[in-house]
């Protein structure tokens, strides 16, 4: 299969004219891939926009307890790739990727992709980055509920939503995060205790960011 070819069968492509499926080819590329292979892992980056032309792409991540979570299935001619920042040239990954059957990949440059097609439209652009944020909810709920463990439910929270933390009461903060009461006051005392966080009148203070968040993103 040629590149244009390819092009067309993806479904976000398949209405444009035969101008600007030459000019996504400029920047196009085309891989084969074996059953069994690894696309990527979780939390890396890569500044290539990716689509499943042929095969099957399985999405999953992995537990604290290094549980194998399976999320979905990428079928061909569709999108892979989860956008979480359209102001980066690197897409970050959310989840790791592994093909289960021989399949196709077609990658664009990510930064020229959107000088040519995203950028055109104020409209389109801020519509785009409302649907991303809808979609970074759903990854950090996804992430709480299925893959955090009680310590990095509270880290992540923490790191990310500290204002809210120190709104609600310890009681409503345990019903958000689905963790006992007891729990979340041993997570608070134990990060306290090794000087991560710090209590002052009540609300907490963030001291060591990093190692917060090296809690959560298994560093």
């Amino acid at each position: 299969m040629n590149i244009k070819d390819a092009i067309k069968k993806i479904n976000l492509f398949s209405h444009l004219d035969d101008e600007n499926v030459q000019l996504i080819a400029s920047m196009a590329h085309l891989s084969h891939f074996e059953k069994d292979t690894i696309l990527f892992y979780e939390s890396e980056s890569t500044d290539r926009l990716l689509f499943l032309v042929d095969g099957l792409l399985k999405v999953y991540k992995i537990d604290k307890y290094d549980n194998e979570i399976f999320l979905y299935y990428v079928y061909p001619n569709s999108v892979i790739s989860e956008l979480s920042n359209l102001n980066d040239n690197k897409i970050k990954c959310f989840s790791n990727s592994e093909f289960i059957r021989e399949s196709l990949l077609l990658s664009l440059d990510f930064q020229k992709f959107k000088e040519e097609f995203l950028n055109q439209n104020e409209l389109v652009l801020k519509f785009i980055n409302e649907l991303i944020y809808k979609n970074q909810q759903l990854q950090c709920i996804v992430n709480r509920e299925l893959v955090f463990d009680a310590t990095s439910k509270v880290a992540f929270m923490l790191t990310n939503d500290l204002e809210m933390f120190n709104q609600l009461k310890r009681n409503e903060v345990s019903l958000l995060l689905h963790i006992q009461p007891e729990t979340l006051s041993r997570v608070l005392k134990r990060l306290t205790r090794n000087e991560v966080i710090s209590v002052d009148k009540g609300e907490v203070v963030v001291n060591k960011e990093e190692e917060l968040k090296s809690i959560y993103l298994g560093i």
